[in-house]
């Protein structure tokens, strides 16, 4: 575990605000960013994101439907759009996709904790509310 792994994962569940995570992602050096952008796509994907999953994420980024990430992820199959979204190269297009990537990762962690992790489940990332409080 990194201490992005614990930025990331506190961002998706509210455990931290995104203004924060802005912050930090906006101190990152471009290679950061995109591997950040990367690694949350790998993560969505690990986490089933579906593409219905597309407009409620959106709506939760704070994004238009014309920004360009939100084009991306309602145009397709999702495991195709994330990667899309995540090499974006534009430092405007580029804090779009974190936030969004990050709604995507919220919502379909959410599904996966109730569905598969709702009992006693060996996810660090899911026992982090337990660990700082």
């Amino acid at each position: 575990m990194t201490v992005r792994d614990v930025i990331l994962n506190e961002l998706a569940q509210g455990l931290r605000p995104m203004s924060q995570g802005i912050e930090w992602f906006d101190a990152l050096v471009p290679e950061e960013q995109a591997e950040t952008l990367l690694f949350l796509c790998h993560h969505c994907v690990q986490a089933r994101a579906v593409t219905e999953d597309g407009p409620e994420s959106i709506r939760r980024a704070g994004l238009r439907p014309t920004h360009t990430p939100a084009v991306l992820i309602t145009r397709g199959p999702i495991d195709q759009q994330l990667g899309k979204i995540a090499g974006l190269v534009p430092a405007d297009e580029r804090r779009k996709a974190f936030r969004l990537l990050v709604a995507v990762l919220a919502i379909a962690d959410e599904r996966r904790r109730e569905r598969f992790c709702s009992g006693a489940c060996g996810h660090w990332w899911h026992r982090l509310d337990v660990a700082d409080g």
